[in-house]
C-alpha cells in the first residue's frame, strides 16, 4: 500500500470530488495541517511514497531524508519556491504541479483588495459594527493608472478586470503576450524602473526566484509616486519587508494590501498585521469553493496518473 502525506489545508477543508477520488485509490493517507516547516517535515520524512503538498518547506534535507521511499511530489497549486527543485532533480524525484486552475480566483481577490483599500471598506465596516457612523472619503479606481508586473495567467486576468474599470494599464514582464496586450491596450515598459515612475497602483504577479527576491526594495519603492498603493498576492519575499515598513512610515507608500506573508501564519506581533496602512488576508486568494476542487482534482489526478503510469500528468520537473 502506498503511503501519502497530505498537508494542504484548503484541500482537506473544502468539499469536492477530490476527496472521493483520493480515498478510492486505497492509499494510506496521513494528514497534517500545513504549511509545514522544515523541522516538522524532517520528523515525518522517510515513510512516504508521495507528498501531496501545499506551501511546505521541502528542502534538500527533507528530500534526502525521504529517500529511498519517496517517488513523487504532487504540488497543489503553481508556486514552487518552497520546494528545492535542484534537489528534486538531483535525487530523481518528479515534481508535479497544477497550472491554469486558479488564475481567475487570484485575480478576483487581488481586485477585491484593491477596491476595498481604495474605498476604506474594512475600516468603515469595523466602525459601523462598533456603533460608529464613520464616513471616510475614499478614491475611485476609474481611470487610475495601474502597473502590473508579470503577464502570466493571473496578471492577464487582473488586467481584464482593470480594463473593465477603464483603468490605464501599464505593464512589465519577461513574457509579453502581444495579441492580448494589444486588445487590452496595455502600455509596455522595457524596465521595471520605467513602469514604477508613473503609476498610482502597483500589482505584483511574478514568480519568486533568486532574481525576483526583494524585487521591490528601498530604491524601487522610492521611484513610485508618493502615496501609491502596492498589491501583492504572489509571494511576500518579492518585497523587502524592512524597506516596505520604512516607505509606509514616511508616507512614500500610501498602502500595502497583500495575501501572503513570509512565514505563514505570521507571529501575532508582526508589525505589518497592525499597521494602519496595511491590509493582510490569510493566503486565501485561491481559496474558493470553485477553485479548490479544480486544484485538488488536478493534484490528485497527477499523483494517481504518475503511480499508475497512465493519463495526463503535469510535470514541473521530471528529474
Amino acid at each position: 500500500m502506498k503511503r501519502i502525506l497530505l498537508t494542504t489545508t484548503s484541500y482537506q477543508d473544502t468539499p469536492g470530488d477530490h476527496h472521493a477520488l483520493l480515498e478510492a485509490q486505497g492509499y494510506e493517507i496521513v494528514r497534517e495541517r500545513g504549511p509545514l516547516r522544515e523541522a516538522r517535515l524532517l520528523e515525518l520524512a522517510g515513510e512516504f511514497d508521495g507528498f501531496l503538498c501545499g506551501d511546505d518547506e521541502i528542502t534538500r534535507e527533507v528530500i534526502a531524508k525521504s529517500q529511498p521511499r519517496l517517488k513523487v511530489i504532487s504540488k497543489y497549486g503553481i508556486g514552487l519556491d518552497k520546494i528545492d527543485i535542484k534537489a528534486c532533480e538531483a535525487f530523481g524525484i518528479p515534481l508535479l504541479f497544477t497550472p491554469g486552475v486558479n488564475h481567475t480566483t487570484v485575480a478576483e481577490h487581488t481586485f477585491c483588495l484593491m477596491l476595498a483599500f481604495s474605498r476604506n471598506l474594512v475600516e468603515s465596516v469595523n466602525a459601523t459594527r462598533a456603533g460608529e457612523w464613520k464616513r471616510i472619503t475614499g478614491n475611485e479606481l476609474w481611470r487610475k493608472r495601474i502597473g502590473v508586473v508579470g503577464l502570466g495567467r493571473i496578471g492577464q486576468e487582473m488586467i481584464r478586470r482593470c480594463r473593465g474599470f477603464e483603468m490605464e494599464v501599464h505593464a512589465f514582464g519577461n513574457y509579453w503576450p502581444e495579441a492580448f496586450c494589444e486588445e487590452q491596450q496595455v502600455v509596455r515598459h522595457e524596465s521595471l524602473e520605467s513602469l514604477l515612475a508613473g503609476v498610482d497602483i502597483l500589482s505584483l504577479h511574478t514568480m519568486l526566484s533568486a532574481a525576483s527576491r526583494h524585487l521591490m526594495n528601498a530604491e524601487r519603492l522610492a521611484l513610485l509616486p508618493r502615496g501609491a498603493l502596492l498589491l501583492n498576492t504572489s509571494r511576500a519575499e518579492l518585497v523587502d519587508a524592512a524597506a516596505l515598513l520604512a516607505a509606509l512610515e514616511s508616507g512614500q507608500l500610501g498602502g500595502y494590501a497583500a495575501d501572503v506573508m513570509e512565514h505563514e501564519p505570521p507571529a501575532p506581533d508582526h508589525p505589518l498585521l497592525h499597521h494602519p496602512k496595511v491590509m493582510i488576508t490569510p493566503h486565501i486568494g485561491s481559496r474558493t469553493y470553485e477553485s479548490v476542487p479544480r486544484q485538488a482534482l488536478r493534484a490528485t489526478q497527477n499523483l494517481i496518473h504518475f503511480f499508475n503510469g497512465d493519463g495526463e500528468v503535469f510535470f514541473a520537473t521530471r528529474d
